[in-house]
């Protein structure tokens, strides 16, 4: 199967510091460099002094920092390092690859895939029609695992409580109405709310499966330089 998300150029380093939420400080060969941390949640469970990262090599003109980081390697049974992606543009683009072959046996005949498509205030991430069905995904990207289950928001997002809210809406209105949660790593038994960080997106989050909107989570086979949709794990709510 080919991978959702391809990454070119990666090159290993050791994790040190992250003095604001856009730049991460990497020890590699033997020099501490800059690089852009593609991801503005905490992160603080995974980006730890001593911590292995992989970071994406690139040369433009118009970026500040000559590197990307993108996967995380946090501690794991039998001492294997498990791999976490935490590139915040890696869930959308998995997610589009996903529906495209498929959508785990649930979109059979896709005939148009949109992104960023708009429905009442809110653009859901992705639209599609499949099967005669017209559809409206919202997608967010997890990386936060709290004793084995998979946690989101790892912060309060109003915006993410919106979302939820206009998916109900939409069911309402006639469309199925996904809400896609893409676990960025491997090893995880569940996916459930973080009601501690955040108690209204929980309550948004059951009152639209009430609604009729379908909550799915999915783990992913992540490697150093890939990232790939894979199997179904169960979303208590």
């Amino acid at each position: 199967m080919r991978a959702d998300m391809v990454y070119k150029d990666m090159e290993r380093g050791v994790f040190l510091g992250r003095p604001n939420r856009f730049v991460a400080e990497v020890e590699l060969h033997g020099e501490t460099v800059r690089c852009h941390v593609k991801n503005t949640g905490r992160l603080k469970e995974l980006l730890v002094p001593g911590a292995g990262v992989w970071l994406q090599h690139c040369e433009k003109a118009e970026r500040k920092t000559k590197y990307s980081l993108i996967v995380v390697e946090k501690p794991g049974p039998e001492g294997v390092p498990v791999l976490v992606n935490v590139d915040s543009q890696a869930p959308n683009e998995a997610a589009a690859s996903w529906v495209r072959r498929g959508g785990g046996g649930r979109f059979r005949d896709l005939t148009l895939l949109k992104r960023e498509k708009k429905f009442g205030n809110s653009r859901f991430d992705l639209y599609f029609e499949a099967d005669g069905r017209r559809c409206f995904m919202e997608v967010k990207g997890v990386t936060l695992d709290v004793g084995g289950v998979a946690k989101f928001p790892d912060a309060p997002t109003e915006r993410g409580v919106k979302h939820v809210e206009e998916l109900a809406a939409a069911a309402a209105a006639g469309y199925e109405a996904y809400l896609l949660f893409v676990i960025q790593m491997k090893g995880v038994r569940a996916f459930a709310p973080n009601e501690a960080t955040h108690p209204a997106f929980g309550e948004a989050l059951r009152a639209a499966a009430r609604a009729g909107v379908h909550v799915l989570a999915y783990d992913c086979i992540v490697t150093e330089d890939a990232m790939t949709v894979d199997c179904e794990v169960p979303v208590w709510v």
